[in-house]
């Protein structure tokens, strides 16, 4: 099987060839620029540069030699932006290593060595204290309650960093001809590139209720206020399904999945109760899934963090194929009950070793064990992507990336080709 041949199986809940992975493919399955830095370093590739991609996360794009040794199945269509070195401006990261933005990204050292990062409006939106290694949000247009319309929605959109520093594509996104190039260089990464294609949308609904309201206000609102938190979610479903036909039309029958994404839990449970979840948004993520499904040949991927177990037949109900990242240290997230439940439904992308734990702190032999006990439970019948339990953080060393995806070749049979 080549890469895309090896994802598709999975997803089809058929064993492949070997357990499919992915490094990098979403702004959630990829590697902090740090961690990054660290790694070509260790690995004498200091040649190749570290491009931050995502500025609020700061996670570095991988490099086609990384992916090639790793034998990374999958690629994000965002990748074939940005590709020309005057498209990217010089920065250091918070451990003294050279890096890049993006050329739009602009950010003002503050005198406490703080970071602020201004929109379009000249207003900061987003901080990154000294020694911190991501932005964090400090603008939310809305905290102090809704507008008697929703006519300010796409500017109150625009005050939040997750939109206003988008990241690849959708930082060309303004561009009169960019769904043709979209098109074009989607087209053009499948001919080079035999790996599965994902494109991002994004189509938030409970996050942007936080990004917009403010975590704290936005989870009462179901309950104190559920004719405007109704309104600005039918708002916001109106954007998203005129951009999601956009998608569809531009690359829904080249690209292979179409991930969204929505943060509906915490370490301990859901964010919501499943009966809160099933009035005011499974309906609607069904109605995005179906449009997907209908408009496209692409399959529907979930990015949700924390304990989601209580959802997740409900999220397979509304229509989602795929979930990530698997996040195991949370309540009812274990591997073997996941699989147990769920796993001839729903593709299980990431879980495959925790990131803040072993990668971070444990020895080269204890993630290899970790690695191939994960592999053990989750592969069986497919339904299974290998990949971390979100992004590999700053702190994770080298050796430890090594150990990791040498397990991997090691569970598929590909002893030979260790590193």
């Amino acid at each position: 099987m080549n890469s895309r041949e090896r994802v598709l199986a999975a997803v089809a809940h058929k064993e492949p060839d070997k357990v499919p992975v992915d490094l990098g493919a979403t702004p959630s399955s990829g590697i902090s620029a740090i961690a990054y830095s660290n790694l070509l370093k260790h690995l004498g590739m200091e040649h190749l540069p570290v491009q931050i991609y995502d500025v609020v996360q700061q996670l570095a794009q991988p490099h086609d030699e990384i992916l090639e040794l790793f034998g990374i199945d999958a690629v994000d269509i965002g990748r074939a932006f940005n590709k020309k070195p005057e498209e990217w401006q010089p920065t250091i990261l918070a451990n003294g290593a050279k890096a890049f933005y993006p050329k739009w990204f602009n950010t003002e050292k503050q005198k406490n060595g703080d970071w602020i990062a201004s929109g379009n409006d000249g207003q900061p939106i987003a901080r990154m204290p000294a020694g911190a290694t991501f932005f964090d949000q400090i603008k939310f247009p809305w905290e102090d309650g809704y507008p008697q319309t929703m006519d300010g929605l796409d500017d109150a959109m625009d005050k939040v960093m997750w939109a206003a520093f988008a990241l690849s594509p959708w930082d060309n996104s303004t561009e009169p001809d960019f769904w043709e190039q979209l098109r074009n260089k989607a087209i053009k990464l499948k001919e080079e590139s035999d790996r599965a294609l994902i494109i991002g949308v994004g189509c938030n609904l409970f996050e942007w209720g936080t990004f917009i309201r403010r975590m704290d206000n936005f989870l009462m609102d179901p309950y104190l206020d559920p004719a405007n938190t109704e309104k600005l979610l039918d708002a916001l479903m109106e954007r998203h399904l005129s951009a999601l036909a956009k998608v569809c039309n531009a690359v829904g029958d080249i690209a292979d999945f179409v991930k969204f994404g929505d943060d509906l839990g915490a370490m301990s449970g859901p964010f919501m109760d499943p009966e809160t979840y099933r009035q005011f948004f499974k309906p609607r993520h069904k109605q995005l899934c179906d449009f997907a499904k209908q408009h496209s040949s692409m399959h529907t991927y979930l990015h949700s963090c924390g304990s989601i177990y209580k959802l997740i037949p409900d999220l397979i109900d509304a229509g989602f194929e795929v979930l990530n990242p698997v996040q195991t240290q949370c309540a009812d997230m274990q591997p073997e009950k996941l699989k147990n439940e769920f796993g001839k439904d729903v593709t299980f992308w990431g879980g495959g070793i925790e990131t803040v734990g072993t990668l971070n702190n444990g020895t080269p032999e204890q993630v290899r064990t970790e690695v191939l006990t994960r592999l053990e439970i989750l592969s069986k019948g497919g339904g299974y992507v290998f990949n971390t339990v979100h992004n590999i953080l700053p702190d994770v060393p080298p050796e430890n990336i090594i150990a990791m995806f040498n397990a991997v070749k090691e569970f598929n049979g590909e002893i030979s080709s260790k590193f």
